[in-house]
């Protein structure tokens, strides 16, 4: 199919988002599962005594999945209605089923039950590229849990930290967003058959007043679609306020990915650490030399778009007047599915770039140790008073040895030359300065730590995704 190059096309399809998610909000997947959801309801209408066929049933079975599109848009125009639309072209092939299709339902039947079905299973599609980063993100934390890094707070120099130690940080988000869209998943409600104001009363109608009936019914339909849970009460739709909780999961994701990223942007600037380059990929047309973290920025701007589309749900569930008004579902059409599609192509690019990170040792260990006579003064401290020396009188020549090697780096430029006073000073002759300046006497637990996280967090969440860490990426562009 020629690509249009006429009219505007989402880069977040074309550029972002895989061909499973793109697929999964596309009119196939919608439409054919509003059939699906046809077939279900008439099958348990069937079930509990309508007058239903079989030969009625396997009409509808047959023609699932061949939708005439120019048809059903030639309804839409003359009846303004996608639903009856729709229902008019299945009954079309299914000439038989046309009489009980959409029996007793309300738009919402479709519409909402197939958005839920959507959603869930963009969520689990979600679930596992989340725990391919998170696998990833153990995997270099562990290479790197003992390497000594400069930490930062403020952006100024802190304490010492290891590179894996750092990448934890990273991936503990990633963790407790999994774990957010775990439970969407799991507690994800199935609209149901509720009828047109959410009463059943068609329905109700239809099984001759037999509320039990009514109940098995939506259960039935509930169960066929693999849902655990169904709204217990509704409206004409089900509570808008799912579709925030489940875009809230999202922009969590790319709040996550956003800090991620901007750290390794910082980082590249420092020259410590970079994402992937390839050989061939240009950084700027102009200056042939840049390295520029694009795959990173890409990343922050789909993260801004994520997290300012999770306000859209929150104020369409706000404004539901009563029992439903229509103003949600021009909103719902675009933030919902941009939210996922951005979502998606935020953690292929993540998944790509923990895939491929590279460390430079060499300016990690010159940067730390350009810090470390700084931090290591109180250590020199006390060595020297273990070695005879006075408290008070070390403390005041080390205080006023490093102002003055501060001010060597801050005013000229040079480099920190406070071990070199110090150790030309007598006070401290004694001080074994070789072990006192070693940066792994400095960086506490972070091993530790790393190979803890790696054991209660990691583990448990390569051993429920196996099959989708060997995830392979390849960005589009």
């Amino acid at each position: 199919m020629a690509k249009d190059t006429v009219n505007y096309t989402n880069p977040l399809v074309e550029r972002n988002a895989s061909p499973e998610m793109s697929a999964l909000f596309g009119a196939d997947k919608k439409f054919s599962t509003w059939r699906r959801l046809w077939l279900e309801l008439a099958r348990a209408e069937q079930k509990l005594g309508l007058k239903i066929t079989n030969v009625q049933l396997n009409q509808m079975k047959k023609h699932l999945d061949d939708i005439d599109y120019k048809k059903a848009a030639r309804y839409e125009k003359k009846f303004r209605h996608d639903v009856m639309a729709h229902v008019h072209t299945f009954g079309d092939v299914a000439p038989k089923a046309a009489p009980i299709i959409h029996l007793g339902a309300t738009s919402c039947y479709v519409g909402d039950n197939a958005d839920l079905i959507i959603m869930r299973e963009g969520l689990e599609i979600l679930a596992s590229k989340t725990a391919a980063l998170i696998d990833r993100l153990g995997k270099f934390a562990k290479q790197y849990r003992a390497m000594p890094t400069l930490g930062f707070t403020h952006y100024q120099p802190a304490q010492l930290t290891t590179v894996g130690k750092r990448a934890t940080l990273w991936c503990y988000d990633f963790a407790m967003d999994l774990e957010d869209i775990q439970r969407r998943v799991e507690t994800m409600p199935f609209r149901g058959v509720k009828g047109t104001t959410g009463t059943q009363a068609s329905f109700l109608a239809l099984l001759d007043g037999n509320h039990n009936k009514v109940k098995r019914l939506d259960e039935r339909v509930a169960k066929a679609f693999g849902f655990k849970n169904r709204c217990v009460v509704t409206g004409q739709t089900y509570p808008r306020k799912i579709d925030k909780l489940a875009v809230d999961a999202l922009a969590s994701v790319a709040q996550s990915a956003h800090k991620m990223c901007n750290d390794i942007r910082l980082l590249a600037n420092l020259k410590e650490l970079e994402e992937p380059f390839e050989k061939s990929q240009i950084g700027s047309s102009a200056m042939a030399y840049k390295r520029n973290p694009m795959r990173c920025e890409r990343t922050t701007g789909l993260a801004r778009l994520v997290m300012s589309l999770a306000s859209s749900p929150t104020m369409t569930a706000a404004e539901q007047w009563l029992e439903r008004t229509l103003d949600d579902s021009s909103n719902r059409r675009v933030s919902i599915a941009e939210a996922f599609l951005a979502t998606d192509g935020i953690l292929e690019i993540m998944i790509n770039v923990a895939s491929g990170l590279v460390v430079y040792p060499k300016v990690i260990a010159a940067r730390v140790m350009s810090e470390l006579p700084f931090m290591a003064t109180e250590n020199i401290m006390m060595a020297g008073v273990q070695a005879g020396g006075n408290r008070q009188e070390l403390h005041e020549l080390i205080r006023v040895y490093s102002h003055e090697a501060a001010a060597q780096v801050k005013q000229h430029g040079k480099e920190n030359d406070l071990l070199d006073r110090l150790k030309a000073d007598p006070a401290f002759a004694k001080v074994d300065f070789k072990k006192v300046m070693n940066p792994k006497a400095y960086i506490g637990r972070s091993p530790e730590q790393v190979n803890e996280f790696i054991a209660e967090v990691v583990t448990p969440v390569r051993r429920k995704y196996r099959k989708a860490l060997n995830k392979k990426v390849e960005l589009k562009v």
